[in-house]
């Protein structure tokens, strides 16, 4: 069964550091492509970051934010420096479960079948 599990968020001042992960289990990450997503309170689920191997980024987060990740873990994280007020969302984590298993573009975010449950990031200025 494909599970994906995140962690990590918590309550940080601005300009402070976090890490989130996706832990994943029911297939390998270094297979597949994990994508980042994030949801603001009042606004509309938007695609953050996303990594195959390669690595792409929302404008927004670019020379702030970097995924990598731990294949013996199998789990990808997000590491965010540099964080903002309006950074504040619940992040989840996804995956579309694609046969070429690489990034093809956030939307339509119904495209991704299997998420995490989220986990709150609460950036305070």
């Amino acid at each position: 069964e494909v599970q994906l599990q995140a962690s990590g968020g918590g309550l940080v001042q601005t300009g402070g550091s976090l890490r989130l992960s996706c832990a994943a289990s029911g297939f390998s990450v270094d297979d597949d492509a994990i994508v980042w997503f994030r949801q603001a309170p009042g606004k509309e689920r938007e695609g953050v970051s996303c990594n195959d191997g390669d690595r792409y980024y929302a404008d927004f987060v670019k020379g702030r934010f970097t995924t990598s990740s731990d294949n013996a873990k199998n789990t990808v994280y997000l590491h965010m420096n540099n964080l903002k007020p309006e950074d504040t969302a619940v992040y989840y984590c996804a995956t579309e479960r694609n046969p070429l298993g690489r990034c093809s573009g956030f939307y339509p975010i119904g495209k991704f079948a299997y998420w995490g449950q989220g986990t709150l990031v609460t950036v305070s200025s």
